[in-house]
């Protein structure tokens, strides 16, 4: 497969940073923290880099009790028949694969499809393509697995059209840096969540662009419950909710990390689907499927999924 850098949005403007965060003291001492730490990790390459800051959250993240207690609680929730030390090993595979996906933003522009030697293996390119040509454009969904931007850089890579659906990040210093980022190695239509970026999520549509989003995260404010990994989550039906009212097709993409900083992507093909015509039902419908799909990606690799969020209600962790 050759691989060329993708023209099509290069003169697009990469979104504003964050503006209902003031820019304080602090945030600027965070900043000046953040682009050391990079620049550090950058002078360190990526396989060292990736290896080094993994291997410190693997020591100390198991340590940082109330995030790796919730971590083991959904363990314990999901896998009921683990031994505690399956848990707990499971647990800091976890933050080691947080603390490489971490020191791997550094280096996103040297995680390649092709080349000498690629460190992305991309299953099923030539299928989506297709794919996406047949029905104009299509909704990606994928999860925090292994390293979450890869999927985005494999797409980039494979000259898709698309835009990503984003949660900005709480220092717009830092939100600016990583927008600048993900503008570089894979689109620089980068939609914020909420009310604000609805607009401009309808008009990429109708410009044919493809839409990605990680369809993993627990939402309160307007998810619907549907059963996730065998327990009710609140869960986001934007992906389904967009399907079915463009009538088009819902394709999983999912990483996997198959040593340091080495990833296979695998391209599924379309969420099978039929639609009633009873829009409520329809989504729901279809977001149970969604999470089906993700659910089967996370039980084959439960250490390179994010068990650090709060997925389910505390009642059913307990």
């Amino acid at each position: 497969m050759r691989e060329t850098t993708p023209t099509y949005d290069l003169r697009h403007e990469l979104p504003d940073p964050r503006a209902d965060r003031p820019v304080t003291f602090g945030r600027r001492l965070e900043y000046a923290g953040f682009l050391l730490v990079m620049g550090l990790l950058r002078l360190m390459g990526v396989d060292r880099a990736s290896a080094f800051v993994g291997g410190i959250t693997r020591f100390l993240g198991p340590k940082l009790r109330p995030i790796s207690n919730r971590a083991e609680r959904n363990l314990r929730l999901i896998f009921p028949d683990w031994s505690e030390d399956k848990i707990r090993r499971t647990t800091a595979d976890v933050w080691e694969n947080l603390g490489r996906t971490v020191a791997e933003y550094a280096h996103l522009d040297k995680l390649r499809v092709v080349g000498e030697r690629p460190r992305i293996v991309c299953e099923g390119g030539e299928k989506v393509i297709k794919v996406v040509q047949a029905h104009g454009r299509a909704i990606f969904v994928t999860g925090h697995f292994a390293n979450w931007e890869v999927p985005g850089i494999a797409a980039h890579q494979l000259q898709l059209r698309f835009g990503v659906i984003y949660r900005p990040t709480n220092n717009p210093l830092i939100d600016q840096a990583i927008i600048k980022t993900r503008g570089a190695v894979m689109t620089r239509r980068q939609i914020p969540k909420g009310a604000a970026g609805a607009r401009a999520l309808i008009e990429l549509l109708k410009d044919k662009f493809s839409i990605a989003i990680l369809s993993d995260q627990k939402l309160v404010s307007d998810g619907i419950a549907v059963p996730f990994m065998a327990q009710t989550a609140m869960t986001s039906p934007v992906a389904a909710r967009l399907a079915v009212r463009y009538k088009l097709p819902v394709i999983l993409i999912a990483a996997e990390r198959v040593g340091g900083a080495h990833f296979r992507v695998r391209i599924n093909d379309p969420i099978a689907f039929e639609a009633t015509g009873d829009l409520r039902a329809d989504i729901k419908a279809l977001t149970v499927k969604i999470n089906e799909a993700l659910e089967q990606e996370i039980r084959a690799r439960p250490g390179q999924w994010l068990w650090l969020h709060r997925r389910w209600p505390e009642s059913a962790e307990r």
